[in-house]
């Protein structure tokens, strides 16, 4: 039986250019628009509008859970140099 709802793990796959596409298309097309999804969609490529508004959609639900505090931060490896928050940017590769 078909639910009216896909789960997260269903859908098709999205590569890491798709992804970088996908982040680069909505800083340029933000929610004011006009056919908002389908412009992501082309410059993703290989995704329809509906495709590319549902992984913005679980993007969304994701900032929510990891806002709200219901995702654990990951155990970062403690090591005798450097403050916690140093290690914290080089292991996100931000420093």
């Amino acid at each position: 039986m078909a639910s009216g709802s896909l789960p997260c793990s269903s859908g098709s796959s999205w590569t890491p250019k798709q992804n970088k596409l996908f982040e680069r298309a909505l800083a340029v097309y933000d929610k004011d628009t006009p056919d908002r999804w389908q412009n992501v969609a082309r410059a993703v490529g290989g995704k329809s509008a509906e495709e590319v508004k549902r992984h913005y959609e679980l993007l969304v639900e994701d900032l929510k859970h990891i806002e709200s505090g219901q995702v654990p931060f990951p155990n970062y490896t403690i090591t005798s140099s450097g403050s916690d928050e140093e290690q914290r940017l080089s292991y996100l590769k931000l420093n």
